[in-house]
């Protein structure tokens, strides 16, 4: 089966990188952390502390997220705040599911659970 409009190796490529950034239980924990905080973000001292997890391994974790797109950091006074890239995370989601269900609609199931969603 060949399916229409094939990824481009950039986008291959950039799907890889977000997706084995996301292939370590610290980095994925995080990330989820940062979703979840939304648009306020966290710092790395309070993500630290809410993970369970030394800040220096936690700083390993966040220069890998950041690298492949999935989170970006801003100066707030004296503390660095790091967010999720919705937008990119978005971007991989549609990527995984582009060319699903033999190419017609997919629809996803509500999560119930989610009520900040």
């Amino acid at each position: 089966m060949q399916i229409n409009n094939a990824p481009t190796d950039a986008e291959l490529a950039q799907a890889v990188t977000a997706l084995a950034a996301l292939a370590q239980t610290q980095r994925l924990r995080a990330f989820r952390a940062l979703v979840v905080a939304g648009t306020e973000g966290l710092t790395p001292g309070a993500m630290a502390e809410m993970l369970g997890v030394a800040p220096s391994a936690l700083s390993f974790h966040l220069k890998e997220l950041t690298h492949a797109g999935l989170v970006s950091s801003e100066p707030r006074g004296r503390y660095l705040i790091y967010h999720a890239d919705f937008a990119r995370m978005n971007d991989l989601l549609a990527y995984l599911t582009r060319h699903c269900c033999e190419g017609g609609a997919c629809e996803a199931v509500p999560v119930d659970t989610c009520s900040s969603c």
